[in-house]
């Protein structure tokens, strides 16, 4: 039992390490957490932002609620200790990301301090970049595509955040973008001038 002790620990010291991973990729793995009210712009932007970092030769991955709720996710409500294991998850799976030197680009309400405190406790301080997709209230019902404002409004969704659930917006945020009056490709822009030092190795 002793030698198969240490021949898993053997076998972990071995296996390739971040690094190892940035070096073969070109790149530096880290988590874009943008943050923001719904209707606010984050899934727009990230696009935007994926794009044009593929372009520059950079490999990423998006996550938002299309591909974690369908997926990994699958099994969650929308109660308080959901919606924590909901981020928990999202956190560990960018986490794996970023260790395998991958860039994602997160976009989540995570509507509290202590949700996203949680996530950047997983991912890493030195991995974690929060993104203040700063928008007004009015102008995200304004983008209601969904309704879903118009819903929380007349009582038929509880707790949405903004109406009758509260957004936390981040005190000291990596980087805050407000999106009133500028194009999704200008608050990209923004976003992609802050991280390119962070994810070059040749910076």
């Amino acid at each position: 039992m002793k030698d198969e002790g240490r021949n898993i620990f053997s076998v972990f010291d071995e296996l390739l390490q971040k690094d190892d991973k940035e070096i073969l990729l070109g790149q530096k793995g880290l988590t874009l957490w943008m943050t923001g009210l719904s209707g606010s712009g984050k899934t727009t932007i990230a696009k935007i932002v994926e794009r044009k970092l593929h372009e520059k030769g950079f490999l990423t991955q998006v996550l938002d609620g299309d591909n974690i709720r369908t997926g990994i996710n699958n099994n969650l409500g929308f109660s308080e200790q959901d919606r924590k294991e909901n981020i928990r998850r999202i956190a560990e799976v960018s986490k794996l990301f970023n260790n395998c030197g991958i860039i994602t680009i997160n976009c989540f309400v995570s509507p509290n301090i202590a949700i996203r405190a949680l996530a950047q406790d997983i991912i890493g301080k030195q991995n974690f970049i929060e993104v203040f997709i700063n928008t007004p209230l009015a102008v995200c019902e304004q983008r209601d595509v969904k309704g879903l404002y118009a819903k929380a409004r007349k009582g038929e969704i509880k707790d949405f955040t903004g109406i009758n659930a509260p957004f936390e917006p981040p005190t000291k945020p990596s980087i805050e973008v407000p999106t009133e009056g500028k194009s999704p490709l200008e608050s990209a822009e923004q976003i992609i001038e802050f991280i390119l030092p962070k994810i070059s190795l040749t910076e």
